[in-house]
């Protein structure tokens, strides 16, 4: 899509920021207390259901907003800059939404997209699995034919809205491997959509996280959980090639890590300011390069959302490492920066330098993004 198209279809920061800003005002008054007690406010829950952001990836007919990535990794980026937490309980939410577009049938948009665009519903992602590993080939989750349905047994580890979904996309073994030589996942997996009201499941929320505190972060168990045909989520047993456009859609973890290292920028800033710095040369270079890493990084996401190159999954796949290693660095330069305030535990600096690090360690993990990065550059 040429960047001109996508800038019509997408708003500008400016006018995302003042489209949103009651929300904003939410989670910038929250943030620092829903980190402090590790669960989201019913407040801020409430401002983000009303506020119209949940419909931005769905298409028009469905009462959303029709945003392609660059729209939603912008409003990602917003988010984090305030509250990082919620920003990746909107990014699930939102990846799920273009899941649903891109492969449901038309029963399931239909039932699914109305109820996610206007914040009814919110929707989670429950992939991961504790002991499976960062590419998904290993999940002890099965998927079983019983009649015209499935029965669903297991445990995912890592799912972000645990509690708050009402509507999970699980990843399931649905057949044997046919030891194929995917990087990512495996052959003989499906995905359903599961409606957190369904029988045999269960959220728990009680992991104490390090960062991201706020975000609903936990397990969901299926114990013989029903669904029925009718909640399979594109063809039985590709789950991988769903998987796989994920990434082709441009749609990064690192607009998280680009709101994050905004945010430290402007503390330092301000910092700046307040002991009239700015025009001290080492001071000025020093903000400078901070400045120059901060729109380098957005810069990398922002091609990312374009799609733009011969192969638009290795640019989201490096817009993810490369920007979350640089809010990673940002954060830490930062907090040098500050002084005795980057060490009292309660400044924001030192939260958003834990929200920073969980992002590396999201799916996929940089490290894995490394390898299915070598995996597709020419040898």
């Amino acid at each position: 899509m040429p960047f001109t198209e996508a800038i019509a279809r997408s708003d500008s920061r400016e006018a995302l920021a003042e489209r949103y800003a009651p929300l904003y005002r939410v989670l910038e008054a929250e943030a620092a207390a829903a980190d402090t007690a590790g669960e989201l406010p019913c407040r801020v829950l409430d401002a983000l259901r009303s506020s119209g952001i949940l419909g931005a990836a769905v298409p028009r007919e469905y009462g959303g907003q029709g945003g392609d990535a660059v729209l939603t990794n912008r409003l990602v980026e917003q988010v984090a800059g305030l509250d990082p937490s919620v920003s990746i309980i909107l990014f699930q939410h939102f990846a799920v939404s273009a899941r649903i577009t891109e492969w449901g049938t038309a029963a399931q948009r239909e039932h699914y997209l109305p109820r996610l665009a206007d914040g009814s519903w919110l929707a989670a992602s429950a992939w991961s699995e504790s002991g499976a590993g960062a590419d998904k080939r290993n999940i002890a989750t099965k998927a079983v034919r019983v009649g015209d349905d499935w029965v669903l047994d297991g445990a995912k580890a890592f799912t972000t809205g645990a509690g708050l979904a009402q509507v999970y996309l699980v990843l399931a073994q649905s057949a044997a491997p046919g030891g194929g030589d995917l990087v990512y996942g495996s052959d003989g997996q499906s995905f359903y959509l599961v409606g957190a009201d369904t029988p045999g499941l269960a959220a728990d929320t009680s992991l104490d996280l390090v960062g991201m505190r706020a975000s609903a972060t936990g397990f969901v168990e299926l114990r013989s959980c029903p669904v029925p045909e009718s909640a399979l989520l594109g063809p039985a047993g590709k789950a991988a090639e769903i998987i796989a456009s994920v990434r082709e859609s441009g749609a990064t973890l690192g607009a998280v890590a680009v709101g994050i290292a905004d945010a430290v920028h402007r503390m330092a800033l301000a910092k700046a300011r307040q002991q009239g710095l700015t025009d001290n040369p080492l001071t000025r270079d020093r903000l400078s390069d901070l400045s120059a890493r901060v729109e380098s990084a957005r810069a990398v996401v922002e091609a990312a959302g374009r799609r733009e190159g011969p192969n638009p999954g290795l640019t989201t796949l490096r817009s993810k490492v490369m920007a979350s290693t640089a809010a990673e660095e940002i954060c830490l330069q930062v907090q040098r920066y500050l002084g005795s305030a980057g060490f009292v535990a309660g400044h924001p600096v030192n939260r958003l330098a834990r929200d920073v690090r969980a992002v590396c360690l999201m799916g996929p993990t940089n490290d894995l993004c490394r390898q299915l990065i070598s995996a597709e550059q020419p040898s």
